[in-house]
Formats: structure tokens, C-alpha cells, sequence
């Protein structure tokens, strides 16, 4: 075990036991303070946050519950050891239970000590770096080259990262636009196939006839034009990942077929006899609610059973409002930096039409329309002129839902905020879990934004 730079705090009032605990543990290589008292263990803890405390039960001033009640409310990662004297066990166990690692009991030896340290170390460091991991998932605006901060995309995120090592089948549900080809690159990069093919089928694009013959491959004869054998996307996946992009538009006459190699993992080529083995991870995509596809006989609910092992909803930019403006900024620099233009910003006249555009066709829209107005601007920032929404117009005939997002020129980020939040709980007949879920933040974040600019909710208003 690494012991470099690992501090440990020493709290016993017998010199002797401090001293020699200090002697043995340097030899280790840790770094150590020793305090005889409560109030001087507080006051080197607060000034060294050591990553281990070894604590006696009995202080002078006080008792080592205090001490360990101080450390776990400062610093929760840092774990503590309680020393109990005779007779003072049960109230180690107390101990144990306020969240102390382990007691040991006086008299001892170090080398009774010294795996409980080291292990007590290790699960800090678990502790830490599991801690570290999720916070920075819960503060990322990008990953994978994905782009987004809302609740919902985190979720997204931290589903990859469990799911990506596995060879789960994932089935990736949502609206045209949203961005499910990036999340299924995220899966295939981060998975233990990322040095092998990752190979990608639109199912919609291809003629119905030759679906079967791109997937699996064909022989000499099999077919009228099938003037040699070929190979199909499968064998070229071996090792890799297969993306079935929009699967609800698979034939429904192939999809039993697709089942069958899902199931016992080898396929034939069409017009062959011969099997080969069929070693890919799936990933399915679809633009329309597999319970629809479903119901409409496009999609076959056995073959949905087995593709849908973990399934990603990812929701609609109208949904998750709060990433428009990250999107922005990004696609902002990305054209400005790739065609040269030299524009400052986006002004907020323009921010306010976009965050008033409902996006019917979600980031792939509004990367389109930022790669416009970077190409067209005429001034030194793009204006809502250079927007392709009615010139920058309010939009005279636009349906209620949109004009009710309708945001007036030259206002603040914080006044937009202020009225992207009235209008979602406007549209949600005041439920504020609903408006949270749109807004793509928790709730307790959305109150405090309430009481911030003070919004009237409604009295139909419901929690």
C-alpha cells in the first residue's frame, strides 16, 4: 500500500502510547500529529485534515465521541479508530455505530494495529475516488462529446459509465435530433470493445429487400445480382459493437431472424447453410416510443424484450432548457473557430429567441441554426435577425405552447431564467415536480429559484 503523504492524527493523553504509536508509524512512512487532549485533536484536525484519527475514549477534557462526532461532521471521508481502556467497550461499539472505522482495545501491539490502519486507509480512498468520480459527473457539460448540464443528461452519463463495461444490449429511445448516435459512441468507446469495429446500420435507409444481405451477408447465386459472396456489417463487428439505428424500421420478417442471433450468438448468410459465430454488442436506437412501435406491429415485443436490456429515454432540448445555452456557447466556438468569423458572442435579444424556439428537431436544429448565424452575421455579435426563426420576429402565428415562451429583447441571463421557470410552471398547471423534471433540475434547486426571484406559482400550484 502507497503511504506517501498520508496523515494520521494520534489522539491518547499517555504519552507513552503516543509516543510509540508515532515512533512506528513514521517508520511506515506516514505522517503523524499527536494531541493529548479534545480540544487541541479539534484544533490540529480543522488545521491538517488528517486521513486517519486514532482516537482514545477516554480525554481529559472531554470524550473521544466528541472528537469523532467533529470529524465525521467536517470531513465524512475521514475515517477514525477508537482506543477503549478496560471496561470501555461498549461504548466502542457506540462508536462504531456514529461511524467510527473499528475499536481496538489497550493494551496492544502495533502489529495488531497496522492492517487496521491500512485497510481503514484503503476504504478512505475508495471512498474518495467514488466520491470524486460522481462529482465529476454531477458537474460535467461534456463527455464523449456529448454536451449537456441538466439533470437528465448526468443521468445519461453516469448509466455509460455503469453500463458500458458489460455486454448488456442497450436500446436508446428518443426524438430525431437528441443526440443517440453520440450516446451510443460514448458506450462503444468506453466499453471493453472500444479497439475493435464499431459498425452502424440505419435501418430506415436501407431497401427492404436488402436489410437481410447488409446484416448477415450473402453467397454467389443467392439473390439475382449477387455476383459473389460478400461479407456482412456482423462479421464486420466481430469483436466489436453493432448500432442498429432505428430498429422499429427493421422488416418485421427479419426481425425473428435477429432474435435467433441474439440467442444462440451465430447467423448464416443468406443463402448458405453454413453457421458462423456472431460475436458483437448491440445497440439499438429508435425515434419512436417502442410501446407505440409496438402496438402499430413494427416492432416485435420479444425482440424488444431482448434488445432492451438497459434502455437510455433521452429527453428533447424543450425538455432540458437549462443546456441551450451551453449548446450555444459550444456550437458558437466551434463555427466562429472553423469558418473565422469574427463575431464576440451571442447577445441576449438572441438568447431570448432561442430559449423561446421550441426545437422540434432538438440539438441537431440548433447546431444548424448556429452554423447559419455564425456564416451570416453581419455585426460583431449574432442577433436575433440572424436567427432563422420569422428574421428574429416574434413569431406572429406561432402555436400557444411557443408564444408562451416568447422572451422580450435585451434582458438578463437571470430574467430569462426567471421566465423560462414561470412558463414551465405555466405549462405544468403549476406542479413543480413536473416543472423540475422539464426543467431537467432537482427540486429542491427549483424552490430555491422560486424564493430567488420571487415567483408566484398559483394557488393550483402542487408539490
Amino acid at each position: 500500500m502507497e503511504r506517501r503523504e498520508k496523515r494520521i492524527l494520534i489522539v491518547d493523553d499517555e504519552p507513552m502510547i503516543t509516543d510509540s504509536l508515532k515512533q512506528n508509524l513514521v517508520e511506515e512512512g506516514f505522517t503523524v500529529d499527536t494531541a493529548a487532549t479534545g480540544a487541541e485533536a479539534i484544533e490540529l484536525f480543522d488545521g491538517s485534515a488528517p486521513h486517519l484519527v486514532l482516537c482514545d475514549l477516554q480525554l481529559p477534557d472531554t470524550d473521544g465521541m466528541s472528537v469523532l462526532k467533529h470529524v465525521k461532521d467536517a470531513n465524512p471521508s475521514t475515517e477514525v479508530i477508537v482506543i477503549t481502556g478496560y471496561g470501555t467497550v461498549k461504548g466502542a461499539v457506540e462508536a462504531t455505530k456514529a461511524g467510527a472505522f473499528y475499536f481496538v482495545e489497550k493494551p496492544f501491539d502495533f502489529e495488531q494495529i497496522l492492517p487496521l490502519i491500512e485497510k481503514a486507509m484503503e476504504r478512505r480512498e475508495l471512498v474518495a475516488e467514488t466520491e470524486n468520480m460522481r462529482r465529476q459527473l454531477s458537474t460535467r457539460t461534456e463527455y464523449f462529446n456529448i454536451i449537456g448540464a441538466s439533470k437528465p443528461m448526468q443521468t445519461i452519463y453516469e448509466t455509460i459509465e455503469a453500463v458500458a463495461k458489460s455486454d448488456a444490449n442497450v436500446l436508446i429511445v428518443g426524438e430525431s435530433g437528441t443526440g443517440k448516435e453520440l450516446i451510443a459512441n460514448a458506450i462503444h468507446y468506453n466499453s471493453l470493445r472500444a479497439k475493435k469495429p464499431f459498425q452502424k446500420v440505419n435501418c430506415a435507409a436501407l431497401p427492404k429487400e436488402l436489410v437481410e444481405s447488409e446484416l448477415f451477408g450473402h453467397t454467389k447465386g443467392a439473390f439475382t445480382g449477387a455476383h459473389a459472396d460478400k461479407d456482412g456489417i456482423v462479421q464486420h463487428a466481430a469483436g466489436g459493437s453493432l448500432l442498429l439505428d432505428e430498429i422499429a424500421e427493421m422488416p418485421v420478417e427479419l426481425q425473428p431472424k435477429l432474435l435467433r442471433v441474439l440467442q444462440e450468438r451465430s447467423y448464416r448468410k443468406v443463402g448458405s447453410e453454413r453457421t458462423y459465430p456472431a460475436d458483437f454488442r448491440l445497440i439499438s436506437s429508435t425515434n419512436r416510443p417502442p410501446a407505440d412501435a409496438i402496438r402499430d406491429g413494427a416492432l416485435r415485443d420479444d425482440l424488444f424484450y431482448r434488445i432492451s436490456t438497459i434502455t437510455i429515454h433521452v429527453p428533447p432540448l424543450r425538455e432540458r432548457a437549462e443546456d441551450i445555452q451551453i449548446l450555444t456557447e459550444h456550437f458558437f466556438k466551434l463555427y466562429a473557430r472553423k469558418y473565422a468569423r469574427p463575431i464576440n458572442g451571442v447577445s441576449q435579444a438572441a438568447y431570448g429567441r432561442l430559449f423561446a424556439h421550441d426545437f422540434p428537431g432538438n440539438v441537431r436544429e440548433l447546431q444548424n441554426v448556429l452554423e447559419r448565424a455564425v456564416l451570416l452575421a453581419k455585426g460583431t455579435k449574432i442577433e436575433p435577425v440572424d436567427l432563422p426563426f420569422d428574421n428574429g420576429a416574434a413569431p406572429a402565428a406561432a402555436s400557444p405552447q411557443t408564444a408562451a415562451w416568447e422572451v422580450p429583447p435585451n434582458m438578463t441571463l437571470e430574467e430569462m431564467e426567471k421566465i423560462v421557470i414561470e412558463k414551465t410552471l405555466q405549462r405544468t398547471g403549476g406542479n413543480k415536480q413536473a416543472a423540475a423534471n422539464m426543467l431537467g433540475i432537482y427540486r429542491p434547486r427549483l424552490y430555491s429559484k422560486i424564493r430567488k426571484y420571487k415567483i408566484e406559482s398559483g394557488s393550483s400550484a402542487t408539490a
